[in-house]
């Protein structure tokens, strides 16, 4: 991992940039002293619509309301 001063950073901010975007990181450092890194977020998946809606099927499967009717936990709710 290279490391760049922060005068030189902010100089040529836009080269590291683009280094970062392919990958690479950079510490910056400030009289020495490391006091940032510039590295490519972390790639999030999408979550998946089909295993969302699966396990909220499998949830329900598994908590009943024991012949509680919705009606009655809203009103339940209201007290």
């Amino acid at each position: 991992m290279e490391s760049v001063g922060s005068y030189e950073a902010k100089t040529h901010l836009p080269k590291l940039l683009e280094r970062v975007s392919k990958g690479e990181r950079i510490i910056i450092t400030k009289h020495g002293v490391p006091v940032a890194v510039l590295m490519p977020p972390e790639c999030r998946q999408k979550p998946d619509p089909g295993k969302t809606i699966r396990e909220l099927i499998k949830f329900r499967k598994q908590n009943r309301l024991d012949g509680l009717s919705l009606r009655e936990m809203i009103e339940e709710g209201r007290r």
